[in-house]
């Protein structure tokens, strides 16, 4: 997967987030899951696209670089 269809997916999670987001009179229950599995998968999206950016500025290869487990991407500190 290379930049530009990473940020094509962050996009879409975006889109469906402020859908979801949205709604008026609450979420229903898989509304709420889903909106957390958004919200996970949009953070090892944007982790994935960093690790990518990085190992460019730094002569390496892209590719190499590895969507990382859910646990470890939400475990980050600000």
């Amino acid at each position: 997967m290379d930049n530009e269809e990473i940020l094509d997916d962050i996009g879409a999670l975006v889109e469906e987030e402020r859908s979801l987001r949205q709604r008026t009179g609450g979420l229903l229950l898989e509304e709420r899951a889903r909106l957390a599995a958004l919200e996970v998968r949009l953070d090892q999206c944007w982790d994935l696209l960093r690790q990518r950016r990085a190992k460019e500025e730094f002569g390496e290869d892209p590719d190499t670089a590895t969507l990382r487990p859910a646990a470890e991407v939400e475990s980050y500190r600000n």
